[in-house]
């Protein structure tokens, strides 16, 4: 069975915090502070690995990373936490905990799901000619986490759709290798399957795509399924049944193409092949007054219509040859943005940490009389430092008057002693 769907939660590890620490050595009054910063969190990644062939090893999993290691005396910084590195297949779409899309096609492509924590700065940072001797560090952040939904669209330059029992199968083993179920019953085929057209210049990969059925693209039947693994197509090979056990030829032709526009992401727009399957069923003057109407009806619509027999063979030179000659030499990769239209950038060797935009800040009194600090930038302040030592908070209320967020409390009628809240951090600010 084919997973092409999964769920998994993801976790970026915590930053370590940093040391309070002083120089002590024989010989060396009054060394100064010498604590060291904690190392940044580990992340969680997922990296193209054309070796799986889909994600069924990642259903219903928890995936952790490292957390960053303390800082030490003698100004050790901590180490970084190891990432934690999710092999997937080629053709993988996922969103990050941040709302980045990803959209892996390259073997070797990297893109971050979760990132970790910044590592705290150790008590030697906060020394100055006024603070020689700062007793109190930063905490570590924690890192990003959430769940994240993985979907697999498969890579391949050329869909074959049309209703079940279509002929599809038995044209995909008779042009490529590959061995899919065949059977003289609807629906046998009940997953996607990867064949290759070979030639002395290039490849050319097919996908059998499980039958459409009236009413796919809103759920009925398996087809809705698997349209989307045609949607990074190059091409598409319409297979239609002259004599159908149910419906007229063209009234199913036409039902595929209808479904096709209601996915509402352009695969009805993609070049298409019709092939009318199981000609040996005709007469030769049959068959050419069957290429007149359906010629006479599709126009320049579509590529080329071609007859073929996968029981005899006959026609499937033909459709091999139109199909290696219409898909173009490169197909060009998919377009992957975040969600405010900019491009991914991959990780690679590394990973730069950027702080996440702050977006203001807002005071609110709350009906108890308690103040409350609104604002991403000014929890994330405050979750650095230990509220409970006395110098941490005079540095943070120094900084909070640079901020401009001080007054922006006397204006709301803070008065000194008053309770001050900061996310889930609850105390009183003299």
């Amino acid at each position: 069975m084919l997973y092409d769907k999964a769920k998994i939660f993801v976790e970026g590890g915590s930053g370590g915090n940093g040391c309070i620490s002083f120089r002590r050595e024989a010989h060396v009054p009054r060394g100064g502070p010498d604590g060291g910063d904690g190392g940044h969190g580990g992340g969680v990644l997922l990296r193209c690995d054309p070796s799986r062939r889909d994600l069924g090893a990642l259903r219903s999993k928890h995936f952790r990373a490292e957390r960053g290691h303390h800082g030490e005396g003698a100004n050790k910084q901590g180490a970084r936490g190891e990432d934690t590195v999710i092999p997937v297949p080629p053709g993988t779409q996922a969103t990050s905990v941040d709302g980045t899309l990803i959209d892996l096609t390259q073997p070797g492509q990297v893109a971050v799901l979760a990132r970790g924590g910044r590592g705290g700065h150790g008590n030697k940072r906060f020394s100055t000619s006024v603070r020689q001797a700062p007793r109190f560090a930063e905490n570590g952040t924690t890192g990003e986490s959430g769940w994240v939904d993985l979907r697999l669209k498969m890579l391949a330059d050329v869909g074959l759709i049309g209703l079940p029992n279509a002929g599809k199968s038995s044209l995909l083993a008779r042009l490529t290798r590959a061995d899919p179920k065949v059977a003289d019953y609807p629906f046998t085929t009940l997953e996607p399957v990867l064949g290759t057209i070979e030639t002395p210049d290039r490849q050319v990969v097919l996908a059998d795509i499980p039958g459409l059925i009236e009413g796919a693209a809103e759920g009925a039947g398996l087809g809705h399924e698997f349209l989307a693994h045609v949607e990074r197509c190059a091409m598409l090979v319409h297979v239609v049944e002259l004599a159908p056990s149910e419906g007229e030829p063209l009234a199913n032709y036409r039902t595929v193409r209808s479904e096709l526009a209601a996915r509402s992401t352009g695969l009805e727009d993609l070049p298409e092949l019709l092939v009318l399957s199981k000609s040996d069923l005709w007469t030769a003057e049959d068959m050419a007054d069957h290429l007149e109407e359906w010629d006479r009806e599709l126009g320049g619509s579509v590529l080329g219509i071609i007859p073929v027999s996968s029981a005899t063979g006959a026609g499937l030179d033909k459709l091999r040859e139109a199909i290696v000659r219409f898909v173009p030499a490169q197909v060009e990769a998919p377009v992957v943005a975040s969600a405010g239209g900019v491009e991914v950038d991959f990780e690679a060797e590394h990973l730069t940490y950027r702080p996440r935009g702050e977006d203001g800040y807002s005071v609110e009194r709350e009906d108890d009389g308690a103040f409350r600090i609104h604002g991403h930038g000014i929890e994330v302040l405050f979750e650095r430092f230990d509220t409970n030592n006395e110098e941490a908070l005079a540095y943070l209320e120094t900084r909070l008057a640079e901020i401009g967020v001080m007054a922006e409390l006397k204006r709301a009628g803070f008065e000194s002693g008053d309770e001050i809240r900061v996310g889930e951090l609850e105390f009183e600010l003299y």
